[in-house]
C-alpha cells in the first residue's frame, strides 16, 4: 500500500508499506479460539443491569440515541435523565455496543487474558486486601478499528483512496482505574456478599467480574508470550504485563478472518474518524488512546516511526 503521510513539504513523501502473516496463523487460532457455537449458547448468561436501579434485565430497553445505558423503564430512564444527559452522544451504529460486550464477555480466552491484565495492572498479587477488604474499578475502552492494517494505515494518514466500506473488529485501546461512585460500590458489596456466601472468599472478585485464584498464579509466574516473527522465522518472546496481556487479546481478535468470535462488523463514519483524529494528533481522548495502542503494540511500530 502507498500512502502520502501529510508532509507538508512541497513534495510529499510516498511511503510503500507491507504486511506479512504468518503462515500457521490461522491454525493457531483454530487450535485456541473457543467455538461459535459455545459462544451463542452462552449469551443466555450474560446479564446487564438497569443504569439506575440495577435490576438485572433480560430484555433491556436502551437509551434511543447513545445506546449505551439500559434501563427497565421508562420511569428508571427519567430519573436518570439528569445524571445521563451530558455524557449522551449521538452513535451510528444501531445496535450500540452491547452485542460486541456481551460476545467478549463470555469468551474465557478474551476474559482470561483481560482479567490476568488486571491482576497485574491493579496490584492483586502485591496485596491481598483488594478485592475483599478493599474495592477496586477498571475501565476498559474498546473501539472498532480495521481488521486490515492496511485500512487501518489509510485512515491513520488520511489516504483518499480508503474504500468506503471497510470491515471492523473490536479491538481493547486502554485499561484504566476507574472511579468507584456509591452505585459501584453497592454492586461489589453485592458481589462479594455472593461470592463470600457461594464459599468463594478465596477468589476476588469486582462488581461483576469473578478472579479465580488460576489468574493469580498466572500472573505470579509472569511466563512470556511467545511467537515468531512472519518475516524471519525468529522466536518472540515478549515478557508478561498488563499491555502484553492486551497486545495478544487483541491480535486474537485480529486472527478471527470468518468472524467466529462475533467481534467484527462493518465500520461505522464515527470509527473511521477517531483513527484519522488520532493521525491529526488531535488532544481528545479517544484519539489519545489509539496513538498510546500503537506506542506499546509491535503491529504498530513502523506506522509509529513514520510519524517521528
Amino acid at each position: 500500500m502507498s500512502t502520502d503521510t501529510n508532509n507538508s513539504s512541497a513534495t510529499p513523501r510516498v511511503v510503500v508499506i507491507q504486511h506479512a502473516t504468518h503462515p500457521e496463523r490461522d491454525n493457531q487460532f483454530r487450535a485456541t479460539a473457543v467455538s461459535s457455537e459455545f459462544l451463542k449458547a452462552n449469551q443466555k448468561n450474560f446479564r446487564v443491569g438497569c443504569t439506575q436501579c440495577q435490576m438485572s434485565l433480560e430484555k433491556p430497553l436502551k437509551c434511543a440515541k447513545c445506546k449505551s445505558v439500559w434501563y427497565c423503564s421508562k420511569e428508571c430512564q427519567k430519573k436518570h435523565w439528569p445524571t445521563h444527559k451530558s455524557r449522551c452522544h449521538e452513535v451510528e451504529r444501531s445496535s450500540g455496543a452491547l452485542k460486541f460486550i456481551r460476545m467478549f464477555v463470555v469468551n474465557p480466552i478474551l476474559m482470561g487474558l483481560l482479567k490476568v491484565g488486571v491482576v497485574i495492572d491493579c496490584g492483586l498479587i502485591d496485596n491481598p486486601r483488594i478485592g475483599f477488604d478493599v474495592p477496586f474499578g477498571v475501565r476498559v475502552d474498546i473501539a472498532i478499528e480495521p481488521s486490515d492494517i492496511l485500512d487501518f494505515v489509510g485512515l491513520y494518514f488520511n489516504n483518499k483512496l480508503v474504500k468506503e466500506k471497510l470491515l471492523g473488529m473490536v479491538q481493547v485501546n486502554a485499561m484504566t482505574p476507574w472511579e468507584l461512585t456509591p452505585e459501584r460500590l453497592n454492586k461489589w458489596r453485592e458481589a462479594r456478599a455472593r461470592h463470600d456466601a457461594e464459599e468463594d472468599s478465596g477468589n476476588a472478585a469486582t462488581a461483576e467480574v469473578h478472579f479465580p485464584l488460576i489468574f493469580l498464579d498466572i500472573a505470579k509466574a509472569r511466563e512470556p508470550f511467545l511467537g515468531v516473527s512472519a518475516v524471519t522465522g525468529a522466536e518472540i518472546r515478549k515478557p508478561m504485563n498488563a499491555m502484553t496481556c492486551l497486545e495478544t487479546l487483541n491480535m486474537h481478535i485480529r486472527a478471527d478472518k470468518e468472524n467466529q468470535l462475533h467481534l467484527r462488523a462493518e465500520m461505522t463514519d464515527q470509527d473511521k474518524e477517531v483513527i484519522r483524529a488520532a493521525g491529526r494528533n488531535e488532544d481528545t481522548y479517544l484519539a489519545r488512546i489509539v496513538k498510546e495502542k500503537m506506542q506499546r503494540e509491535h503491529l504498530y511500530a513502523n506506522i509509529v516511526q513514520l510519524t517521528h
